[in-house]
């Protein structure tokens, strides 16, 4: 007998639950608000607009499926089975945060707020989920887009996988040192804020802004390329550090290496700090693109 389908409805706590949670009741969190020139009715309209979004999932999933769902805060503790389905209601940032949990299994983007959202990442209204919720199932019946993912590995087996992007480089306004080099043996020593290598997904953010900071030539990647693009962070020139390698692209079999050669440097991926891998003198990593890719219904 063949086990029913499991929904894994993907969340996070609204700004209004963060509020009331911070500040005791709904009286003291308008107050709160009221005293930093804002009105506590727009904050429970984004509210209920996630709770009806999330009640439209609920009620297009299949009576004889299996539910379950999560927290953003409790991803890292939940365990994703292999022929899971999973719904993300919410901002493009929520798919990112639960991205680096899969292999492979469909994510269905549900924008609860088209208003405010962009809905890059999560392109589908709450209306459409009573149409693509039941035919998750049915693999020929979706579309899918297949995003590439970047991920880092160290010298001592930790990995890192990121949708967006991977820095590297100092926890606090220090100077990162480092040699970087690639495959051909190309290298140099660097004094920098980091190292950004970002996926086609990742190229409309942080790793754009350094793209136009330097006026630079390099061809973005696209977000379905399997390559990457990275870029030296305020790379400075000293008798011991160079600026020659500053910015590059990485295609599927590439590598970009790193020997770090300063303490208290840290790995994360795409902005979330707390999850960040510490770094110490003369330890190594390398940034490659990852074998696993977001499998997004569009």
């Amino acid at each position: 007998m063949s086990v029913a389908p499991r929904v894994v409805l993907v969340h996070r706590p609204t700004e209004l639950d963060e509020l009331i949670e911070r500040h005791g009741t709904r009286g003291q969190t308008a107050f709160f608000l009221s005293t930093r020139g804002r009105n506590i009715g727009e904050v429970e309209e984004r509210n209920r607009l996630q709770a009806a979004a999330i009640h439209s999932v609920a009620a297009a999933i299949p009576v004889d499926w299996r539910r379950g769902a999560v927290l953003r805060a409790d991803l890292p503790r939940f365990h994703f089975e292999p022929e899971d389905l999973i719904v993300v209601v919410g901002q493009d940032g929520l798919v990112a945060n639960v991205a680096k949990y899969l292999s492979g299994q469909p994510v269905l983007g549900v924008n609860p707020d088209p208003a405010r959202n962009p809905g890059v990442l999560v392109p589908h209204d709450p209306e459409s989920a009573a149409r693509l919720v039941p035919r998750l199932a049915d693999a020929r019946a979706l579309h899918f887009q297949e995003r590439t993912m970047v991920e880092t590995v160290i010298d001592d087996g930790q990995r890192l996988c990121a949708l967006n992007e991977i820095f590297v480089g100092p926890a606090t306004h220090q100077t990162a040192r480092y040699t970087i080099a690639l495959a051909d043996g190309t290298s140099e020593r660097h004094a920098s804020s980091g190292v950004i290598a970002s996926t086609g997904t990742g190229a409309t953010g942080w790793c754009r802004s350094a793209w136009l900071e330097r006026r630079s030539h390099l061809r973005l990647p696209q977000p379905e390329d399997s390559r990457l693009a990275w870029f030296v962070r305020e790379a400075w020139p000293s008798p011991a550090t160079g600026t020659t390698m500053t910015e590059g692209c990485l295609e599927a079999s590439d590598r970009l290496f790193l020997t770090i050669q300063s303490d208290r440097l840290v790995a994360f991926g795409d902005g979330i700090e707390p999850d960040a891998i510490s770094l110490t003198w003369g330890q190594s990593l390398q940034i490659r693109v990852a074998k696993q890719r977001l499998r997004l219904v569009v």
